[in-house]
């Protein structure tokens, strides 16, 4: 039963549409089963002969796949123009809004050592991505003295200790609502 939108579209999202290739693989499949019925189907192997298939096939033998793949776009384009998405379903994911005046959360022992030890590493490394220096950061991490960790654990309490005090104080001068919403993420940090 299919549930219509606000602008008389139909809720339920139409099925995407196949390229040649899947269509080609579909074929595929189907003589596979009908050869073999009751054999269970190596899924990287079948794949593979399929894709060396395709690529023996001429154009001309293609074309079958390309003209079903044409009827598919058409069938989906003509779907979706009358398919409205539901509200929560916007393509978009809501994000609550954050309090500016909110306290900021605590930094784990990890991140605080990035803290000290990243404008090193970029001064030794200028053509690192901040990809290449969160990795080479974490690599390091792995590397520290479980003396300096504990260092570093012992600030990040501090800091956790911190955030509690100044979440107290923010619920009691009425970021309640807020502090609600951010005490379910809580449990995230340990």
């Amino acid at each position: 039963m299919d549930k219509k939108g606000s602008k008389g579209g139909s809720d339920k999202k139409p099925k995407g549409r196949m390229s040649a290739y899947t269509f080609f693989v579909q074929t595929c499949r189907e003589e596979h089963r009908k050869k073999h019925p009751n054999e269970n189907v190596n899924f990287t192997e079948f794949s593979k002969k399929c894709a060396e298939r395709w690529k023996q096939m001429t154009d001309k033998e293609k074309k079958r796949f390309s003209d079903m793949a044409d009827k598919d776009k058409a069938r989906y384009d003509r779907e979706m123009a009358s398919y409205v998405p539901p509200p929560s379903e916007s393509g978009k994911k809501h994000k609550k809004k954050k309090d500016p005046n909110a306290p900021k959360r605590p930094l784990s022992a990890f991140f605080l050592f990035c803290a000290d030890e990243r404008a090193g590493v970029k001064a030794i490394n200028p053509s690192f991505s901040v990809g290449d220096v969160a990795k080479h950061l974490g690599e390091r991490w792995n590397k520290v003295s479980a003396d300096q960790k504990s260092k570093y654990e012992a600030r990040a309490q501090q800091d956790k200790q911190r955030y509690e005090r100044e979440m107290e104080n923010y619920r009691n001068k009425g970021g309640a609502a807020a502090a609600d919403d951010d005490d379910d993420d809580d449990d995230d940090d340990e």
